[in-house]
């Protein structure tokens, strides 16, 4: 998997390349999403969670989305301008990762009376049911959800490449 700092390299390389030196870059602690283009801050950050367990394809193509969306500016979101900057960028993907996410560090896991498994990032505030054994709500599958403790070793290796 990828090595951050060559992430941070590639990172650097393309902000330099397409966009004005009021940009930088820098690792999140993103546990679903890929990337992040902040307009306000001019800064493009990368989960350091993710870009430790996607190979060095997967990231270069997640700067180059956020890069797009730094060129395309806020309003163009995921329309036809962003997806002509990034067409041009060399971009090949879609307008949101289907990749891996860091189940292990979700604290709070859901257990569905079929045993299927749900896992969230903040603490669930309403009744949900399991989207495998019913399409729509229904109580007869609804969840038990637990808190497990997160570590920070867990929290350590889940950013270390694998």
């Amino acid at each position: 998997m990828s090595d951050l700092e060559r992430v941070r390299v590639w990172a650097q390389a393309l902000i330099d390349h397409h966009l004005d030196g009021s940009w930088t870059f820098g690792f999140d602690n993103a546990k679903r999403r890929a990337g992040l283009c902040d307009y306000d801050r001019k800064r493009i950050s990368v989960s350091r969670y993710l870009a430790a367990r996607y190979d060095d394809d997967t990231n270069h193509q997640t700067l180059l989305h956020e890069v797009a969306h730094a060129i395309a500016g806020p309003a163009a979101a995921h329309g036809p301008e962003w997806k002509r900057v990034a067409r041009g960028l060399g971009y090949v993907g879609g307008t949101t990762h289907r990749g891996e996410t860091a189940n292990e560090l979700a604290p709070w896991v859901g257990v569905c009376p079929a045993g299927h498994t749900a896992y969230r990032h903040r603490r669930p505030t309403r009744a949900m049911s399991c989207v495998q054994c019913s399409p729509r709500f229904d109580a007869r599958f609804q969840f038990d959800w637990t808190r497990r403790e997160i570590t920070a070793a867990t929290r350590l290796e889940a950013s270390t490449p694998r």
